[in-house]
């Protein structure tokens, strides 16, 4: 086993999603809560929850981050560059672009480094950090590999497996492969069917930084037991 950790290592790591669609006002308000109890890193909220989620978590150390063109990241660029902006003024520390997923696959990677790199140069401007969204159900292993170059070359700080929405989420193989395809500057996140501790402790030691879930509660309750026990360790 490895090192010993703590509920607050575990809550560092975790980016509190509340991005589903059908999320009501009292889920959203009890996600907020949560988030702050824990001191999570932040709560990933749509843009139209970004400025509410600002107010309510302000002086609770929980940034708020939000996504760009979620969840096939098709829109123009000027579209996403506008929506980081206002995203921002509003409140948003981090945001989590998804890049353009067609583009991509056809092979058209100058148009996915200038797309990326608008948004980077914007919000890097305002200091706040980008999480690119690949998808990577959708890509092969050469695919994302040209895609971390691109993220490398236009100065992107993580690149992310998923958005949670596609066919599959995010998988050991893919982490262990992004991880690999990076330099120790751009960090990786993992998001897409992480719900249980064991699982955000095998992402970790696969090289992810950070974990999207909506399973916060479980995972960090599940810590809290271990940590008490002395039994809650790297893997």
């Amino acid at each position: 086993m490895g090192e010993n950790l703590t509920v607050k290592d575990i809550a560092a790591m975790i980016d509190h999603s509340l991005l589903r669609p059908t999320l009501t006002d009292e889920d959203f308000m009890e996600g907020i809560e949560l988030a702050r109890r824990y001191k999570c890193a932040t709560v990933c909220v749509a843009p139209y929850d970004v400025k509410r989620s600002a107010q309510l978590l302000e002086g609770s150390g929980v940034r708020v981050s939000t996504v760009v063109d979620f969840p096939h990241g098709s829109n123009v660029t000027d579209a996403k560059v506008f929506e980081a902006v206002r995203d921002i003024e509003n409140g948003a520390g981090e945001l989590d672009m998804v890049l353009a997923i067609s583009r991509l696959v056809s092979g058209d990677f100058d148009y996915v480094e200038q797309d990326i790199a608008a948004v980077v140069t914007i919000a890097h401007e305002r200091n706040v950090p980008v999480k690119v969204i690949f998808e990577n159900c959708y890509l092969s292993d050469d695919r994302i590999v040209t895609a971390c170059a691109i993220c490398e070359k236009t100065g992107a700080d993580y690149v992310k497996t998923s958005t949670g929405y596609g066919s599959g989420g995010a998988t050991l193989d893919h982490v262990r492969l992004m991880r690999r395809s990076c330099p120790d500057s751009v960090s990786v996140k993992a998001a897409g069917g992480i719900r249980t501790l064991d699982e955000l402790l095998a992402y970790r030691a696969a090289g992810s930084k950070m974990i999207g879930t909506r399973a916060t509660s479980p995972i960090l309750e599940e810590a809290a037991t271990r940590e008490a026990q002395g039994t809650l360790k790297a893997i």
